[in-house]
């Protein structure tokens, strides 16, 4: 009985025990939360988070990127060109049963830029080069234009129709162009006459070896601004609607546009049309030797030091012998840091600087020589190596019935009227290279050859389109 008594009182003593320490560890833990609440609450009192607030402005949402003004401005300045061209690649059951040419009527269409209020147009040298007859299409009218002159350099080139009063477009400024400037492109993409795209100005000075010519200019502008199949030779005007530039180009693996577009700056376009209209040629000024970009991988090439911070200027590479270059007494692996007071730091900035030269004009250039600076006064030649302007001759020939102008691969022959070369067939544009196996050179050698030769005649040369062309016939 005892034993019995002894266990409930332990029981009902650890019970108590137990709940003593409950009632205990209760009354600490709500001391601890409220001390806790207490804590926060008065950090929160002290560091409270007060967030900047900018006041809205009254200026209406979008009207800083509004182009409307720059749209209506540029348009009325931009054409549709048609390249129109003969091929004869195919022939047809037709052509065979009646002795037909089997030739083929291709058109191709590009843009073009008004100049001049007088009818001068600019457009790209690639949309009119393969080109037998171009038309003008503005203003719902189609002109037969005339090609003034190319410069495939540049891959520009200059029509003319006859027009007076046109609305020729404002030309702005691409030195001052900026990166990250808006730029406007209008143009005819996909024969959409009068589109108009917006992006902005990517980079400048851009060098994509696009440009087939022996002395090429490239320091495009590159915009993201939309440009398509048909845009070449189109504006690309700043946001007050002149034309900083000349639509050229696009990088892409399918041939649509893919974000990367370029331009021809308006700088160096304005000098090439002056040119082309007052000489029928671009007079270009020449260095007289090979400038390489200045980089890690060229200067090592030249044994150059390649431990320097920055490799600013661009190489002196090979020389030609008694030009410009030789005769100022540059040697490969100068480095060329200034032109005048004009920082070289690219072959596109190199090129760009001397296409706004001609031949027989003078600059400073800054450069470095064995890690000295020196500096010299050189004088540009043209590409015959004197300081000449290089003059444009066209030969007439009335019992011929077309014009001759001597080229750099033979004779092309243009503006064909009635006479033995439209008896033969020979289409507009044709460059003459050999007759009778004998190279041709001078548009004289063509005049005499027909005078005075009798007999079968083998006649090689080249169409527009680059086609290779032989005609066989006989002179009585």
């Amino acid at each position: 009985m005892n034993t019995l008594k002894i266990i409930v009182i332990s029981f009902i003593s650890g019970l108590a025990g137990a709940y003593s320490f409950y009632a205990y560890q209760t009354e600490k833990t709500t001391r601890e939360k409220i001390n806790q609440a207490q804590a926060v609450s008065n950090l929160e009192a002290k560091e409270v988070y007060r967030p900047t607030i900018v006041e809205s402005s009254n200026q209406p949402a979008g009207e800083s990127v509004d182009f409307s003004l720059a749209a209506a401005k540029a348009t009325p300045s931009v054409v549709y060109i048609n390249s129109i061209s003969q091929s004869g690649a195919s022939y047809s059951y037709w052509d065979l049963l009646f002795g037909g040419s089997g030739s083929q009527t291709q058109v191709s269409s590009g843009s073009g830029v008004i100049f001049t209020q007088d009818g001068y147009i600019v457009t790209n040298n690639h949309v009119v080069e393969a080109a037998e007859k171009i038309q003008v299409l503005y203003n719902k009218k189609s002109y037969d234009a005339e090609l003034i002159g190319t410069d495939p350099s540049t891959d520009l080139a200059v029509l003319k129709i006859k027009e007076t009063n046109l609305p020729a477009i404002t030309l702005g400024n691409s030195k001052t162009l900026s990166v990250g400037e808006w730029v406007v492109a209008v143009g005819n993409p996909f024969s959409l006459s009068s589109t108009v795209t917006v992006g902005i100005v990517s980079a400048k000075g851009r060098r994509i070896n696009v440009v087939e010519d022996k002395f090429p200019i490239e320091s495009f502008i590159q915009t993201d601004a939309a440009i398509n199949p048909g845009n070449s030779g189109g504006a690309l005007v700043n946001k007050n609607g002149d034309l900083v530039g000349i639509n050229t180009a696009i990088l892409s693996r399918t041939g649509s546009y893919t974000g990367y577009a370029f331009a021809v700056p308006v700088d160096i376009a304005k000098k090439v049309v002056e040119d082309l209209i007052k000489y029928g040629l671009p007079q270009k000024a020449i260095f007289g030797a090979d400038i390489m970009e200045y980089d890690y991988e060229n200067a090592k090439k030249f044994d150059l030091d390649v431990n320097v911070k920055e490799f600013k200027g661009v190489l002196v590479g090979e020389i030609a012998r008694g030009g410009a270059a030789a005769k100022a007494g540059f040697q490969e692996g100068d480095i060329i840091t200034k032109i005048n007071a004009t920082e070289i730091n690219s072959k596109s900035s190199f090129e760009e600087e001397l296409s706004y030269r001609y031949p027989g004009d003078k600059i400073s250039v800054s450069y470095l020589h064995n890690g000295k600076p020196s500096n010299a006064t050189v004088t540009l030649n043209s590409k015959n190596g004197d300081t000449n302007f290089v003059k444009r001759k066209i030969y007439s020939d009335a019992s011929l019935g077309v014009n001759l102008e001597a080229v750099d691969y033979g004779v092309k022959i243009n503006k064909i009227k009635d006479g033995i070369v439209s008896r033969l067939g020979l289409p507009e544009n044709f460059t003459i290279v050999s007759i009778n196996r004998q190279r041709i050179k001078d548009p004289q050698e063509v005049i005499d050859f027909f005078k005075e030769y009798k007999g079968l005649v083998y006649l090689y040369g080249f169409n527009s389109s680059r086609q290779e062309k032989q005609y066989n016939f006989y002179l009585k």
